[in-house]
């Protein structure tokens, strides 16, 4: 055995002549233990509620977007999407007609955003999951339905058994607006309530889907869209894919993927992460200064085995050695312990749910999600904090300033 090692692990373990020592040790490896169960810990709740905000958007959020770079509108008809349509990689290609549009139920009325949508997007969207009341159904038979998040819903005091039909209004584009009757001067379509979905309240307050024949003739469209949505399949290059439709469309047309459809949101969320771990190492610094303690005053009180090491023919570096690391297996033991106890406690909350979320919530347990690569940064932050926190001793104990 490594005899530094072997000398540092008897001084670890061996009884200290002032117990307080003893206590400050202990005390240090404890902190340690705590500050980095806690990092472990939190950063698998903040990946779990990551994860499942990245589920939610993906609900209702296309692999693949395209939208003009120009204006508000264009003609998806073109031999070039032609060429997209016939993609292999693709499931499905839906045509959007969106707008801000003012909706009315009876007495009530409210301002939402219009999303028009084919057969395609009726079959293959995850919103369906999410309902609440009804279905996704945009038609019954020849008549028109719409689908709306149910806090629009509560605010226009609508239920999906209530046979009155919703009022969408927007201003029409080829008629002048009257100052005798401004009401003509809107154009008018009205569709009953089919379903509603509950995803996130800012979605659900914001969306009613409708059929978008009805959504061109509101906004007196032909077959002008909004936006293509693209769908694909699984296991798909969408950076591939990406790349071809913009080299096929030119600058005429923006395409996104999921990321950059809320570029803001993930660079957000990536930030607050890394805001966190900085936060939490700040604190594990702060209960390493115990650690510093600790080690100094053992190095002072083993001044008489130090001078006995020399004799012994131990020279400055070799004693330094011991100490450093000594100070570093009290790191690592607090580290060691933490690491089990974070790991323990987060994939029994993952597979069991013991804590659950207060409130009305989508789920009904606190998220987990344990990733190895923030539990080995966790480990890695930590262990050189330890280990700067025991080579700080040998700048400030007099003793061994010759060391």
């Amino acid at each position: 055995m490594n005899l530094t090692l072997f000398i540092a692990k008897r001084y670890l373990f061996a009884k200290k002549s002032h117990n307080v020592i003893n206590i400050i040790s202990i005390i240090s490896a404890g902190g340690i233990a705590i500050g980095t169960a806690a990092l472990i810990i939190i950063l698998s709740v903040y990946n779990g509620f990551e994860g499942l905000i990245k589920s939610m958007y993906s609900t209702y959020e296309s692999d693949l977007l395209i939208t003009p770079t120009h204006g508000k509108s264009f003609l998806p008809n073109t031999a070039q999407f032609d060429i997209i349509r016939q993609d292999t990689s693709i499931a499905a290609f839906c045509e959007i007609v969106q707008e801000n549009v003012f909706v009315k139920y009876g007495d009530q009325e409210s301002i939402a955003t219009m999303k028009g949508v084919d057969s395609y997007y009726e079959r293959i969207t995850l919103i369906k999951n999410y309902i609440k009341e009804g279905e996704f159904s945009l038609r019954h038979g020849e008549i028109p339905q719409a689908v709306m998040g149910r806090s629009l819903a509560f605010d226009l005091g609508l239920r999906v058994h209530f046979v009155d039909p919703v009022e969408l209004y927007f201003p029409s584009r080829n008629r002048n607006l009257s100052m005798i009757n401004p009401a003509s001067s809107l154009n008018r379509e009205r569709v009953f309530p089919g379903g509603l979905f509950t995803i996130d309240q800012n979605f659900d307050q914001k969306f009613i889907f409708i059929p978008i024949e009805i959504a061109r003739n509101l906004l007196e469209y032909e077959e002008e869209v909004s936006s293509v949505e693209l769908y694909l399949k699984p296991g798909s290059d969408v950076p591939r894919l990406k790349k071809e439709i913009i080299s096929l469309l030119g600058d005429e047309y923006v395409v996104q993927d999921r990321y950059e459809q809320n570029e803001t949101l993930y660079k957000m969320m990536h930030s607050e992460k890394l805001s966190i771990y900085i936060i939490l190492l700040f604190i594990v610094i702060i209960i390493s200064c115990n650690l510093f303690g600790s080690l100094s005053m053992l190095i002072i009180e083993k001044r008489d085995d130090t001078e006995t090491l020399k004799a012994l023919g131990a020279n400055n570096k070799t004693i330094k050695r011991i100490f450093l690391i000594e100070g570093w297996m009290i790191s690592l033991s607090g580290i060691l312990t933490g690491t089990v106890i974070a790991l323990a406690l987060c994939f029994t909350q993952q597979f069991f749910g013991i804590i659950p979320m207060p409130g009305n919530f989508v789920i009904d347990s606190y998220p987990i999600v344990v990733k190895f690569g923030d539990v080995l940064l966790t480990i890695a932050g930590i262990s050189l904090i330890g280990l700067l926190s025991a080579m700080l001793p040998f700048m400030i104990v007099k003793k061994i300033e010759n060391f």
